[in-house]
């Protein structure tokens, strides 16, 4: 409009003038070119640099700046790569199997708390049934009846029912295996989320995790029909509840030839530290518990016999009549009382199962330990300070703590002497 404005008094004056010449009157509306926009300018240079410090402080994810073609007068998307779709259905699954973790801790905890309180129960049920029968054959040795002979015959017969029962099952020991299972899972659980967070995970972690779920569930199992682990075995063993490592799988992995990188934190000094450790868990711990296992599962098989065996005797005693049949039964049924309350609520079948478990325990720190020993591939190693510290931490030492346990089985070895001390503070 200024430009129209200032056409106008230009048009007037030349018409005034009375000049019979032709002359051309232009009148030209002139628009403001437009500025060529440059990926060079300066201004453009600040802005994005804002943008990019923006992005970096709140943690946004932009896509990439456009890339403006001018003489095209088109815009062109460049976005960002996305991950691998392999790397995504990889790290699916493993989220598959923490959820199938997740329901096995709380299956555990549940059976777990479930066969302790029948344990509790069945416990005073039998003895409650036991004293009771032992009573009334004590009344009818001092005025003879039929049927107080025959109300002590009953209770005896059912809690010698009852008592063998629960020295089939061991309901104690049931609790304890539940109670081992549910902490185990718990550590793949935490295992593999550490996992998730602080790396890639592969189809290899996969199938490795899926092995150890698969291997607790072989050495816990929930059913008792036909799956309950044997509880009077002929020869006591220590529990296993990770995948074994095969002979010709351990032969491979020590063949592997040495790649020449880093030693990724291992040395001479602490292979032959770890080694030292390994032969004082294998002579010392692991062999006192395999020597107490063996000491309590004896004891347990003698009371597991005797208590349902006395309770037989005295409803036998008591549906004989007779004084002297009375006074048996009411001896037997005493001694059955007392055999119950000390297996069962001794809980002898628990104590079992944990000698079982820390001998388990220590079978399972030798393998590893070994296993790492003989991977020559240092990469594929765990870090030797990692693996060092965390020896210590299940051994419940300090680092200077278990490199003088290293140093004692070290000269033990060269004197011919003993070790004396444990390798666990722990247990």
């Amino acid at each position: 409009m200024a430009a129209l404005q200032a056409s106008s008094p230009l048009i007037s004056s030349s018409s005034s003038s009375g000049c019979s010449s032709k002359r051309k009157i232009m009148a030209s509306i002139q628009l403001p070119k437009p500025s060529k926009f440059s990926l060079a300018d300066p201004r453009f240079a600040v802005t994005k640099k804002l943008v990019e410090e923006f992005r970096t402080r709140n943690g946004y994810a932009f896509a990439e700046p456009l890339q403006m073609d001018i003489a095209q007068k088109d815009r062109v998307l460049e976005p960002r790569l996305s991950p691998p779709s392999s790397s995504i259905e990889t790290t699916k699954k493993l989220y598959a199997i923490l959820e199938a973790v997740e329901d096995r801790v709380e299956m555990h905890d549940n059976i777990g708390e479930q066969r302790d309180n029948w344990n509790e129960l069945l416990l005073n049920s039998v003895n409650m049934m036991t004293l009771t029968a032992t009573t009334t054959a004590a009344m009818a040795v001092a005025a003879p009846a039929p049927s107080l002979r025959a109300c002590s015959a009953l209770l005896f017969t059912a809690a010698a029912g009852m008592s063998l029962v629960m020295s089939k099952i061991q309901p104690s020991q049931l609790a304890e295996e539940q109670r081992n299972a549910s902490r185990l899972f718990k550590q793949l659980r935490s295992e593999i989320k550490s996992m998730l967070i602080l790396q890639s995970p592969t189809e290899s972690d996969v199938k490795e995790m899926m092995e150890k779920m698969l291997a607790l569930d072989r050495a816990y199992p929930l059913p008792l029909l036909g799956a309950m682990l044997e509880k009077f075995p002929m020869k006591f063993e220590p529990a296993a509840w990770w995948p074994r490592v095969s002979n010709k799988h351990r032969q491979s992995r020590g063949t592997k030839t040495v790649v020449k990188t880093g030693r990724n934190g291992w040395s001479k000094d602490l292979e032959v530290e770890m080694r030292a450790i390994v032969q004082v868990l294998k002579s010392k711990d692991k062999q006192d518990y395999l020597r107490l296992g063996n000491l309590a599962l004896k004891l347990n098989k003698m009371l597991a016999v005797s208590a349902p065996l006395l309770t037989g005797i005295a409803a036998t005693g008591s549906a004989f009549g007779g004084s002297t049949a009375t006074t048996v039964a009411a001896i037997a049924g005493t001694m059955a009382a007392i055999t119950n309350s000390f297996e069962h609520g001794g809980q002898v079948g628990m104590v079992v199962e944990m000698y079982r478990n820390c001998a388990g325990f220590f079978d399972l720190m030798e393998e590893t330990i070994e296993a790492t020993l003989e991977e020559r591939d240092y990469s594929k190693r765990e870090n030797g300070e990692m693996f060092e510290m965390k020896v210590a931490m299940k051994l419940g030492r300090s680092l200077s703590e278990l490199r003088d346990l290293a140093r004692k089985s070290m000269t033990s070895c060269i004197d011919g002497s003993e070790v004396d001390e444990f390798g666990s503070k722990l247990f």
